[in-house]
């Protein structure tokens, strides 16, 4: 026959009385608790059978009636960025070449219209616009107009690059592929 340390009865004892303690606490607090309310609360009206609570009744487990809400208490909320806030090109998005970002867009000619040059170019829509020298787009303006193709000024959206604006050259199509 083995003997067992004193140190392995030890814990075997409270471990068992801590197990019994909880499933004695757990079963006394929320069964116990209703009956005894539903019995102050509820008077008896008539004797009869129908007005009484029923055994089924006291026996349910309380169910939360309110939603959990989270209250901030002035934290700040930890999905915003840190960096500052953000000016969402969609929701200032345009019709047209306004609406366009300068990578959504490429040259599809180039034509001299009363002097000056205009450009076709073609959206993500596969719709062709005309632009002319200082329309702007989505998020930058057009500077010039080549017979190679556009110069753009292009806003930087990075809050960590010391330049705002940079210079894109978009060349015609014929003219990209040659390169």
């Amino acid at each position: 026959m083995r003997v067992l340390s004193p140190m392995s009865v030890v814990v075997i004892v409270t471990s068992v009385t801590t197990i019994l303690y909880a499933q004695q606490t757990k079963a006394s607090t929320p069964t116990a608790a209703k009956p005894a309310a539903a019995a102050t609360t509820t008077p008896p009206a008539n004797n009869d059978a129908k007005t009484s609570p029923s055994a089924g009744d006291q026996t349910k487990p309380d169910t939360p009636s309110e939603a959990y809400a989270y209250e901030p208490s002035g934290r700040r909320d930890p999905f915003l960025t840190l960096i500052g806030p953000s000016n969402d090109m969609r929701s200032r998005k345009g019709e047209g070449a306004a609406g366009m970002a300068v990578a959504e867009i490429s040259v599809r000619g180039v034509l001299e219209s009363r002097g000056k040059l205009v450009a076709m170019v073609k959206g993500p829509d596969s719709k062709t616009y005309i632009v002319h020298q200082g329309d702007k787009l989505l998020d930058g303006a057009i500077k010039s107009i080549t017979p190679q193709g556009l110069v753009i000024e292009q806003d930087v959206n990075d809050p960590l690059s010391v330049v705002k604006q940079r210079e894109v050259r978009k060349l015609l199509r014929g003219l990209e592929d040659a390169k």
